[in-house]
Order: C-alpha cells, then structure tokens, then sequence
C-alpha cells in the first residue's frame, strides 16, 4: 500500500529535497542541486516567491520507504492577476511504480479540486526562474544546472495518471567557431552607430549588481508574450541575485544600453557547471565550491542562460551585437560547445537566433497539462 504524506517537519523537508539522491545514485547524466539551496528555496522566510504562491510538499512512502515525492503549487499572482486558473506541479520524482505515481498525484489533484481550479500544469516550479519541464528525450546526456533530468520512464507514468502534452521546449548543441568573425563584427558595429547603442562594462560580478533590476525588467518585457511566462516581481529580484549571481562571471555576460542608459538587451551565459555540481554531490564543503570555482575558470562547454531584447528593438539586428561579443568570448575562454538551454517549441524567434550555426536538436522537455 502507498502512502502519501505532507511535508510538516524539517527533518521531512530534508528527506524531500534528498530522496533524489538515492533514486538517481547509479545515474551518470543526473546533477544534483547543491542541497542547502534547494532547501533555501523551499523556505518561506527566504523565498519571496511564497508571497504569491502556496506549495504544498508531499512525500510517498512504501514499506515505510519514501519512493516518490511531488510538490503542489499555486501560484496566486497567475490565478488571480493573469487569469490562468491552474494548478503546477514541479519536482516530482518517483520509482518505476504507477501506484506510487497515481497516489501522488490523486493527492495533487484533490488540492486543485478544493481550490476550484480547472487543471493541473507541470512540472514547474514557483516561477519561470525555477526549471520546467520533463525530459522526454536526451536522456543519455549530462544534464545540467538549470535543467531538470529525469529517468526515461517518466513521461509513461505521466500519461498512465491522465496527463497529456500541454508543449515541449527543444535544447539545441552548437559547436562555436574557432575564430572572430570579421564580418559579424562589422555588422555589428554599424548597428551600434546607427541607434546610437554602448556596451555597459561590467569588470567585476560585484559590478553586476546594479543592473540586475534592468535586467529583470527587460526579461519580463521581452518575455511577456510566451506561454507560461509569469512576471518576476521586484521583490523576487535580490533572491535570483543570490541564488545565480555566485555562478556568473562577468565576463560572459553582455549588456547593451541606448544613449540615454536605459537597458535595450542583455546576454548571459554560464560556463558548464554539470561536472562540477556531480563531484560536489548536493554539497559546497568542503570541496565543492572549489570544483564549481574550477568549471568557472577553465571550461570548453557553455549554456547560453538567458537572452533578452527589448520589444521596441526586435528585428533591428541588435542579436548581432550578442553574438559578436559571444563569439569573442568563446574563441577568447576556448569555449568548444554551448547548449541553447530550453526554449518553447513555439518560440520560432529564438530558434531562428541559432540557424546559421548548424544547431543539433540534443533535448527535448514537455510540460503537461490535466483537466481538473
């Protein structure tokens, strides 16, 4: 018999957060998160994200064996202010058990139905900072920081529980050129003179700090009209800050400004951080700071985070820019490979960023949606 529990103690939030270990113990292409900050994340005190959501944690046990945990959220901002009457889901892990996956689920979705929601969404998380999605392809690749990697069984236990596919995010592989592209950089300071456009310097992570709150504002404008996509709150800013910042190096970060200073585009990339995050095994000490300072410095393997341009500025060639400093970048750090990180089926613009560079389609994630 399965037994479902919610999460009330910490030493039980402690058992939520570490029961993927186990499961995933044998696995070569699974990376852990580093345990004090997921556990960070799911406190209501230190995530600002419960402001505007409800989460409920539970835990399913066997034989007095946990083996499978999911979390119910309800975002209040999206119900209430964006109209979406849904219910997420997001971090759900379970054995090969339909049981164990059914017993879960009944429960989540006896949380949407006592809440007068119309249906269920996941995986996601509190926000579009969190990861999303379910593997459903790739699954005999390394998996990565901002990504969630799950075992090949998953999206049947899915389906046996009533879900179906709501959309699916596509993660492409580009091998980067081995030289600056004279042309590209022509181009792109012709676009620089012709709006009057700067690069802001940023030498130091420190430096970053400022900018962060345009960045944000940025993202959401840019990203407004993708499915999904909830707003990032201002007061939701300083806690992504010291959640990713200590990862960035500034030197793969582009911020492009107009002549009055306002920010008008920005990239940011991330050395790989897979290996490193596999070697420090959930933990920061005593060695796993230094494994993740090791993959920041020396790397020929890169995901491009984040992209974003303003609405005002679409189609005025300002991407050229992006990759130019990108390129720079790469060939400069002996960056060899860079993984587009997940983008929506749906969002031809992005994926049409990468089609002079020969992408290879390596992943694939689905969220999936249940009427209620």
């Amino acid at each position: 018999m399965i037994e479902v529990k919610e999460v009330t103690t910490k030493k039980e939030l402690e058992q939520f957060v570490k029961f993927p270990f186990s499961l995933y113990k044998k696995s070569k292409n699974w990376v852990p998160p580093i345990i004090k900050e997921e556990l960070n994340n799911f406190n209501k005190d230190q995530n600002p994200a419960f402001k505007d959501a409800r989460a409920w944690f539970l835990l399913a046990y066997k034989n007095n064996k946990i083996v499978g945990r999911v979390c119910a959220i309800i975002n209040w901002n999206e119900v209430n202010n964006l109209g979406k009457n849904k219910l997420r889901f997001g971090w759900f892990d379970a054995i090969e058990d339909p049981e164990v996956t059914e017993a879960l689920f009944n429960r989540v979705f006896t949380i949407g139905k006592e809440n007068n929601l119309e249906y269920c969404e996941g995986p996601a998380g509190f926000s579009n900072m969190d990861k999303a999605g379910m593997l459903i392809e790739g699954f005999d690749r390394i998996g990565s920081m901002t990504t969630n990697y799950n075992y090949a069984y998953y999206p049947e236990l899915m389906e046996k529980v009533g879900f179906s596919k709501e959309v699916d995010w596509k993660e492409y592989e580009i091998i980067t050129p081995d030289k600056i592209y004279e042309k590209l950089a022509k181009f792109s300071n012709l676009i620089m003179q012709k709006y009057n456009l700067k690069l802001i310097d940023i030498p130091t992570t420190k430096s970053l700090l400022p900018h962060a709150e345009a960045i944000f504002d940025l993202m959401n404008r840019s990203h407004k009209d993708l499915e999904s996509f909830v707003p990032i709150k201002p007061y939701q800013i300083e806690h992504y800050k010291n959640k990713y910042l200590k990862f960035l190096d500034p030197d793969y970060v582009n911020l492009i400004a107009d002549e009055n200073n306002n920010l008008v585009a920005f990239s940011v990339i991330m050395p790989s951080f897979s290996k490193a995050l596999q070697k420090a095994n959930g933990k920061l000490f005593p060695f796993g700071f230094y494994h993740l300072l090791k993959a920041q410095k020396k790397n020929d393997k890169a995901t491009m985070l984040l992209i974003g341009v303003a609405p005002e500025y679409m189609r005025k060639g300002l991407t050229a820019i992006i990759f130019h400093k990108v390129n720079e970048v790469f060939v400069n750090k002996g960056i060899k490979i860079v993984e587009t990180n997940p983008e929506l089926e749906t969002n031809n613009q992005v994926q049409a960023l990468w089609k002079d560079y020969n992408p290879q389609l390596i992943k694939k994630w689905r969220t999936y949606k249940k009427i209620l």
